[in-house]
């Protein structure tokens, strides 16, 4: 993967041409600021790619080419929060770097990459020092021309990048500063964005059907492209293996399939139950990663937890053997699926449905009525299969009922969670409630995923000559939690489920 880097910074202008005129203040004494050291000025010269409709743009990306100055070559620039991006940087080829290319893809899909604008400047560098001569941050003075096509636009640009490690405080106290001066922190996240708006080719607002805001098909569609952009936005984090990114995204994919179920009266099943097949799929390709990751972390757990005098032979180890192997397949197994033409056709069924949504009668109807009657027939569904599974005798047909048990109380949070904006506090109660619930399931069904592992653990390690005591230990105490998780359950289950809860919805 290519170099990575954070950036915090802010972005100033001139409010009138007489601050211009003056010039940037001198910022020595502000905050922790105890000198100002001039690095010059260079020339900097940056084609921005994007697709033809500029979908980069509209999510705020940007990808380029520059040439000039210290870092010349590709990068990539990823929203994480205002003022806050991570850079990804490859090498000065000709072409996108493959890397960056697939970093992109869930936003361009099939599309062409294709240069967009060009932006020339002239940058003049000075370093804002400390009393000990450390780099606290790098102001830049940028006098800028952009060129799109036979459109330009000029502008003078004031930045300020904190340096790694520096406290973002002195954002503020730099803020501060210039505003007495004449200089406004810039209504602009990028030069590309200025670019754009001064050579009037803003990014355009994405389509989205026209459905009065308060009917239920609105508040549902409202809800489905939040997970649809919460799916895309995951795709380069997956791609980067940044931490709980895998899990991000199959939350997303796990909440539109659960939405699509849930507002079966809203929208026409016959459009949403292949998309439900497809991002079951999906999150089947990204839960084995994501399984590991878990389970990995519990058993590391549960070894860490054992008494010395009952760990036996290599454990440690063998454990390490275990998880490399299923690991790199795992992970392998989740980047073939982002790269498959399979996913790109469900990226677009998926803008095509929001597009042009199959609604049913109900959509018009009121959000109130409708969603409220949606989530009580997924709550009667949890009911019925935690009433089941409670009936059986413990072993695997209890295990099985209370796995089931387990996705109907996510199915129903989720209902909870996007009937909110609509149905107010009492859904909220209800989704706070539930989640309980479904932790307590989903640690059931972790010790049950846990203890066949064990066993595949403990037959390696025989068949390598090693004793698999503890992983015997391990397993006896995975099969005392779960007994403990079946007997917490019924008084968990009858506090969230309490009537004056349903009724209040």
């Amino acid at each position: 993967m290519a170099d990575t880097k954070r950036e915090i910074e802010r972005k100033f202008e001139f409010s009138k041409a007489k601050a211009a005129r003056r010039g940037v203040p001198d910022l020595t004494g502000t905050a922790g600021i105890a000198a100002v050291s001039d690095q010059g000025t260079v020339d900097l010269d940056a084609v921005y790619y994007d697709t033809p409709d500029q979908r980069l743009a509209a999510d705020g990306l940007t990808l380029r080419r520059r040439t000039g100055g210290a870092d010349a070559g590709w990068h990539l620039k990823l929203p994480v929060s205002p003022g806050v991006r991570d850079e990804v940087g490859a090498g000065l080829s000709d072409s996108v770097p493959p890397d960056l290319a697939a970093l992109v893809r869930s936003r361009v899909r099939d599309s062409a990459l294709q240069p967009q604008v060009r932006l020339v400047s002239s940058r003049r560098v000075s370093h804002l020092l400390d009393a000990d001569g450390a780099l606290l941050a790098e102001l830049s003075t940028d006098e800028v021309l952009a060129e799109r096509g036979d459109a330009t636009a000029a502008w003078t640009e004031v930045e300020v990048e904190l340096a790694d490690g520096a406290d973002p405080e002195l954002l503020d106290a730099v803020e501060k500063a210039f505003r007495k001066a004449g200089l406004q922190v810039s209504d602009a996240p990028s030069k590309l964005a200025r670019a754009l708006r001064e050579t009037s080719a803003e990014p355009p607002a994405r389509h989205a059907a026209d459905l009065p805001g308060d009917s239920a098909g609105a508040h549902v569609l409202a809800y489905l492209r939040e997970q649809r952009d919460a799916l895309v936005a995951q795709d380069p984090a997956v791609r980067r293996d940044l931490p709980d990114a895998v899990h991000q995204m199959r939350v997303a994919t796990r909440r539109l399939r659960s939405a699509f179920k849930t507002y079966r009266k809203v929208l026409d099943r016959t459009a949403t139950d292949p998309l439900g097949e497809e991002l079951r799929w999906l999150a089947a390709e990204l839960g084995v990663d994501r399984d590991q990751e878990v389970l990995l972390e519990r058993l590391r757990t549960r070894l860490g937890e054992t008494d010395r005098a009952l760990v036996a032979g290599p454990v440690r180890g063998r454990l390490r053997t275990w998880n490399t192997a299923r690991r790199s397949r795992s992970r392998r197994q989740a980047l073939a699926a982002l790269d498959s033409g399979r996913y790109v056709a469900l990226l677009d069924a998926l803008d095509a449905l929001l597009a042009g949504p199959p609604l049913l009668k109900a959509a018009a109807g009121s959000p109130h009525k409708v969603l409220r009657k949606a989530v009580l027939r997924d709550y009667a569904r949890l009911a019925t299969r935690i009433d089941t599974a409670l009936s059986l005798d413990a072993g695997h047909e209890r295990d099985l009922a209370l796995h089931e048990a387990r996705k109907a109380s996510k199915r129903l949070r989720y209902a909870a969670d996007s009937a909110a904006p609509a149905l107010g506090k009492p859904a909220r109660r209800l989704a706070k409630a539930v989640k309980k619930v479904q932790g307590l399931l989903g640690d059931h069904q972790d010790s049950v995923v846990a203890r066949d592992a064990l066993r595949g653990i403990a037959d390696q390690a025989a068949g390598a000559g090693e004793t698999s005591f503890t992983w015997g230990v391990l397993y006896a105490r995975e099969e005392a939690i779960a007994e403990r998780y079946e007997q917490e359950l019924p008084a968990l289950w009858a506090k969230a489920s309490g009537p004056a809860l349903r009724t209040a919805l």
